[in-house]
């Protein structure tokens, strides 16, 4: 009995891996060829296994795209299952209730040092929301989940107007998810302090306390 505990626990993580090494190559193929012209069979060959393995553990490279948005991007920004909407993180909402520059500012700080992380998912996702409706429908309730802990915070401060919170969800989110994806250091002429001081003086103005 023992062994054969043994086994399923060495199937399981030998399973975890090819999972793994299957998203990882689709990452890496998504970022140097582009997700429309890498195929299950491109994917498959760079995890070093075949393509009818490779649908073993996803209908489709759709299904390969949704498990780095929905897992690793998520786990990337501390995002968590929530009931109300899809997911959340609890920070930003504490964040934007608060409003004040200093816990803006931040958090956008925090935020920025994982930048370099996510851009490949960002990145691989946009290309793919591009070409298939179903990513691109994923990718809208992904940004949708950030919205909502934009307005999440403006309903716990009672800030603005109450129909005019969601809206500005859309604006912060909107500016910081376009800055996240092609700000480097020196890009548009800022710095990192330059960078973060302009957002925080955006955020602050959409969102926070005045």
């Amino acid at each position: 009995m023992l062994y054969a505990g043994g086994m399923a626990t060495l199937r399981a993580a030998q399973k975890e891996m090819t999972r793994k090494l299957l998203l990882d190559a689709g990452l890496d193929l998504f970022g140097s060829k582009g997700y429309a012209t890498t195929t299950v069979d491109d994917i498959a060959s760079a995890a070093g296994t075949t393509r009818v393995t490779f649908y073993a553990y996803f209908p489709s490279k759709v299904d390969l795209m949704k498990a780095l948005v929905s897992e690793r991007l998520n786990a990337a920004l501390d995002r968590l299952p929530s009931a109300e909407h899809g997911s959340t993180e609890r920070e930003l909402v504490a964040v934007v209730e608060d409003g004040s520059p200093e816990r803006i500012r931040g958090w956008l700080a925090s935020t920025s040092e994982r930048w370099d992380a996510i851009r490949p998912y960002t990145t691989a996702a946009f290309e793919a929301a591009a070409v298939d409706p179903e990513i691109r429908t994923l990718l809208d309730e992904w940004l949708n989940e950030a919205i909502g802990d934009i307005q999440e915070g403006l309903d716990r401060a009672g800030r603005f107007p109450a129909g005019t919170r969601h809206l500005r969800g859309v604006i912060a989110i909107t500016e910081l998810d376009h800055v996240a994806r092609y700000w480097k250091p020196g890009t548009w002429g800022a710095g990192r302090d330059e960078m973060l001081d302009v957002l925080t003086e955006s955020w602050v103005g959409s969102i926070g306390r005045h």
